[in-house]
């Protein structure tokens, strides 16, 4: 069993920088596929961004691309999604996830694993 805490959240203005973090543990990291997803308010949820078990594979969604950056450190457990020139559309709950097939999946029913999310605020 995989446990995936998310931080990193925060208010900040538009044109601003956040970087999420996800620290997992109870199982061997570097197996594990892994994704951002995020869920605005009376949407469903969407993917974001996915990083392969080495990091050597990314895959973004076409609305953050050039502006989201995801990486992974398996000696620290730790995936991270750096956020750059936000935008108010991007407030939303950003959740991680794990894959232990260790696959960079864009569906959110290829995970098995997730966070409770941190929320990101972009004010105008």
């Amino acid at each position: 069993q995989v446990q995936l805490v998310e931080s990193g959240g925060g208010l900040v203005q538009t044109g601003g920088s956040l970087r999420l973090s996800c620290a997992a543990s109870g199982g061997t990291f570097s197996r594990y596929g892994m994704g951002w997803f995020r869920q605005a308010p009376g949407k469903e949820r969407e993917f974001v961004a996915a990083i392969s078990t080495y990091g050597g594979t990314t895959y973004y969604a076409d609305s953050v691309k050039g502006r989201f950056t995801i990486s992974r450190d398996n000696a620290k457990n730790t995936v991270y999604l750096q956020i750059n020139s936000l935008k108010p559309e991007d407030t939303a709950v950003y959740y991680c996830a794990a894959d232990q097939g260790g696959r960079p999946a864009l569906s959110q029913y290829e995970y098995d694993y997730w966070g409770q999310g941190t929320q990101v605020t972009v004010s105008l």
